[in-house]
């Protein structure tokens, strides 16, 4: 597969290939020497300009556009009045991105990048963002309207230690649309001093023990064609080793998602590389599947396996959709043009390969597939499928099961699309999705995140409660009748969340699902924080954004929650940086101060279902202070991009005591449990009412993390 990719880059034209811009700057560089026109020179001027910001080659950049605005002064002043304001944002966001560059990449802090912005992640470097400032009020003085300057202002502003005093009271973005709905302690970056903090495109990540021995590791990818994927192993002392090379994972490059589960049910979990999202026909890359060898080692085994295949992707899901006990593979294919990519379905064989069945199941979409969850909406046994698509409306695939199983050995599987009926087929487009049971009632809910706007300044217009026509995401409540009701307003969620990589899980261990979203888009003018959402008792979600501290205005990708450190709180990890050769970002890894509420570690083991008990739900019945509640949770590995370890990790608030546990299996085998307690982990398998306790082993995270850490 190493060599296969490496020839394939080698065939890739720049040209046709946005994201490569430090190929395409050299190329056009060549081109505007011999341009034969002073207009066709112009044209390509602002190119070149641009595909150098983009390759992050601030200052050439700022330097272009410097010289075009002068060409354009002097020898065309009428269509250099039209175009000004778009040549002084071009320069604003040349200069921002270089104080980044300066600041928050070269001297970064646990602080950096983090709105507001404010302490250690005001920048030393003031250069940058005061240059920007300049151009942007200049625009702000012709067009007080531009929301688009009037934000990049603003965070100029935060970068200088200026916000708000120093910001024109007409231009200012008051403080108060950044207060938190809810007043979290503060979550600290200690991805630096774990050695996790490393530098890269966007791409996927996936906390998860790998090897077996109750540590969680964590693997991530980055999309660039030659970016390398890395594991990092956790050494249970506080650090996180680099064993990419001893892992087998050298060549393996250019993921921009990962997904895992155990396909081959030998107890280890496997990894399935996604590659070619965005990039349309030059995206043709072929993704992996690593098996785990239990050894800390991974083997490329795709062709192997029957997996191979050339289509654009980015995002898949593991189900068993014939509950067989044998995890089955969907993929959502990318068709932006004439060329037609359909999705496809591969039926686990039971021996290590696959065959493929997506046309004679019904599912052989064709469309810009960019998320894809399973889960099993109707509670009928079997796992649904819902796909999201940017560009057209979303599918829910209702699982009906074999076509006709008393005729045939092996039946095709039917699957019905009921998106109109039950009400699911918005937004129009759309990237992030998920099932989850925010209110705990028994019935899986769905999120679908909106993936669209008209420009910067929607982003201030949210913000400041003014009108926008950017895509704003769904929240889907469960009618337990095979239909769905749109709570997004209901539930305070109408609003811009431009997201990418994205999961849930529960910050304050109170027992209810909270989540957390990546946002932007390869554009580097935007500028928009990640935001959290606290859960507040299914009835509503909370921005706890600032006061948690995740903020990040870096594009964010790969999410997963999980206990890193093993003190009972899930702590958050995100796989950082953009879609251009030089948008990068380091990773970040959120520390959860801890809330004083109880949990509970399950880690379960399937035998006549799937080993890794993907899909298996968990009712738990907990009393506190008399009162009784239920707690539900589905196996997996969370939201569409990005992958929490598969044990589950529980909160129970203030419970007194655990009354029972019930799980239900994908094969039907329902067990129940009723001498576990709380702040325990337990290991369960399918059939057997005795339990194994979990090896947990806390470790602390070095002091010196507490506080900002430097990288010169």
């Amino acid at each position: 597969m190493a060599e296969r990719l490496l020839e394939m880059r080698a065939k890739v034209e720049p040209l046709h290939l946005g994201f490569l811009s430090t190929e395409r700057a050299a190329l056009l560089e060549k081109v505007m020497e011999a341009a034969e026109t002073p207009g066709d020179r112009i044209n390509l001027q602002l190119q070149f300009g641009s595909e150098l910001l983009n390759a992050g080659e601030s200052g050439r950049a700022l330097q272009v556009f410097r010289e075009l605005e002068g060409t354009l002064s002097r020898e065309q002043p009428r269509f250099y009045e039209r175009v000004r304001s778009m040549l002084h944002l071009k320069q604003a966001i040349a200069q921002l991105r270089w104080g980044e560059q300066a600041n928050c990449l070269s001297n970064h802090t646990s602080d950096s990048c983090l709105l507001p912005i404010q302490s250690a992640g005001v920048h030393r470097l003031t250069e940058g963002s005061r240059g920007a400032i300049q151009p942007l009020s200049t625009i702000l003085r012709s067009d007080t309207n531009s929301l688009a300057a009037r934000w990049l202002l603003n965070i100029a502003a935060m970068t200088l230690g200026e916000y708000p005093q120093k910001v024109p009271p007409a231009w200012l973005i008051p403080p108060e649309v950044f207060k938190s709905d809810y007043e979290l302690p503060r979550f600290r970056d200690v991805a630096g001093v774990l050695g996790l903090d490393y530098t890269n495109l966007a791409g996927g990540a996936i906390v998860e023990d790998f090897d077996g021995d109750e540590l969680l590791d964590v693997m991530t990818s980055s999309m660039g064609l030659g970016d390398p994927m890395r594991f990092f192993k956790n050494d249970g002392q506080g650090t996180f080793l680099d064993r990419s090379d001893a892992a087998g994972l050298r060549g393996l490059t250019g993921g921009l998602n990962l997904i895992h589960a155990d396909y081959d049910n030998d107890g280890f979990m496997d990894v399935l590389v996604l590659r070619g999202g965005w990039m349309g026909e030059e995206g043709k890359f072929p993704n992996s599947l690593l098996r785990n060898n239990g050894d800390g080692t991974f083997a490329d085994v795709t062709e192997e396996a029957g997996l191979l295949s050339f289509h654009p992707t980015q995002t898949a899901v593991w189900f068993d959709f014939d509950n067989d006990g044998w995890l089955d593979l969907f993929i959502g294919n990318e068709t932006q043009d004439e060329a037609r990519h359909p999705c496809e379905l591969f039926r686990n064989n039971g021996d290590g390969t696959f065959r493929e069945c997506a046309d004679a199941s019904g599912l052989s979409v064709v469309g810009m597939v960019k998320g894809v969850a399973s889960g099993d909406y109707n509670n009928d046994g079997r796992s649904d499928l819902y796909l999201s698509l940017r560009g057209g409306r979303n599918y829910l695939f209702r699982n009906d099961g074999p076509r006709a199983s008393h005729l045939a050995r092996d039946p095709a599987w039917k699957f019905t699309d009921v998106a109109a009926a039950a009400g699911v087929q918005e937004p129009w487009d759309s990237f992030p999705c998920w099932f989850f049971d925010y209110d705990n009632d028994g019935w899986l809910d769905l999120f679908v995140s909106g993936y669209w706007v008209k420009e910067t300044g929607d982003i201030a217009a949210d913000y400041l409660g003014l009108p926008h026509q950017s895509e704003r995401p769904r929240l889907y409540h469960n009618q337990r009748d095979g239909t769905f009701k749109d709570m997004t307003r209901e539930a305070g969620l109408h609003k811009l969340l431009y997201t990418m990589g994205s999961n849930f899980g529960d910050l304050d261990n109170d027992g209810w699902l909270d989540f957390y979203l990546g946002t932007g888009d390869p554009d580097l003018g935007r500028l928009l924080p990640n935001r959290m959402f606290r859960n507040d008792g299914g009835e509503r979600f909370q921005d706890v954004t600032t006061s948690g501290g995740f903020g990040h205005l870096q594009k964010g990708h790969g999410v997963a929650f999980a206990d890193i450190d093993q003190d009972g709180d899930q702590d958050v990890f995100e796989e950082m940086g953009g879609a251009y050769s030089g948008d990068t970002y380091r990773n970040v890894l959120f520390e959860n101060p801890g809330h004083g509420h109880r949990w509970i570690k399950l880690r379960l083991t399937g035998e006549k279902s799937n080993c890794c008990a993907l899909g298996a739900r968990l009712r738990l019945t907990v009393e506190t202070a008399g009162q009784v509640r239920e707690i539900h949770r589905v196996v997996g590995s969370g939201g569409s991009f990005g992958g929490n370890p598969f044990r589950q990790e529980i909160g129970l608030g203030k419970a007194d005591k655990i009354r029972e546990l019930v799980v239900l299996w994908p094969s039907g085998q329902r067990d129940r449990h009723t001498d576990l307690a709380p702040d325990q982990g337990y290991r369960l398998k399918e059939g057997k009412t005795r339990w194994e306790p979990m090896n947990l082993k806390p470790f602390k995270i070095p002091q010196q993390a507490r506080s900002p850490h430097h990288h010169h």
